[in-house]
């Protein structure tokens, strides 16, 4: 008997200790949403038939929406490899993004047709330890500028957690 009140006892506060750190780990996720304004140059590495493969290079800001206003007026600068096969467009890229405050992050990202899939894969700074990810998803596309480029705005959603 003694025994079994030990092990319940135990069991409560090893189910309690679970739920606190659940409780912390949900509070400290946040949710984001922001627009990204940029514009991409894109160099052809390949053109034949049905296929086209290009490098592309970005640069741009951002205009956080939340209250909190974390990722405001960050600016972009990324590379990246786009694919275009019998119209089909898939590729991937690395994004550093510059706070004011001088504080990067760098997102991982890859993407088929128009939306966007990302992770935060190093901070430094306020982004130290940064984890987490969203989606982008293209709202408008300008005339391009001059030839092989592209200038848009994209809707930016996701969740990040910094380490504490």
């Amino acid at each position: 008997m003694t025994t079994i009140k030990k092990g319940i006892c135990i069991l409560s506060i090893i189910g309690m200790f679970t739920f606190m750190l659940f409780i912390g780990t949900a509070q400290a996720e946040q949710r984001f949403e922001c627009v990204l304004c940029a514009n991409m140059t894109m160099t052809t590495i390949v053109q034949s038939g049905d296929l086209i493969v290009m490098g592309t290079e970005s640069k741009g800001i951002v205009l956080d929406n939340t209250e909190s206003k974390f990722f405001d007026n960050d600016t972009v600068h990324g590379v990246g490899l786009m694919k275009i096969d019998k119209g089909k467009v898939t590729g991937s890229f690395i994004n550093k993004q510059l706070n004011p405050n001088g504080d990067f992050y760098v997102l991982e990202g890859s993407f088929a047709g128009p939306e966007i899939d990302f992770k935060f894969i190093y901070g430094t700074g306020k982004f130290k330890g940064i984890t987490g990810g969203g989606k982008s998803i293209r709202f408008t596309k300008g005339k391009p500028v001059t030839q092989e480029t592209s200038q848009y705005c994209a809707k930016v959603t996701g969740t990040y957690e910094l380490k504490k």
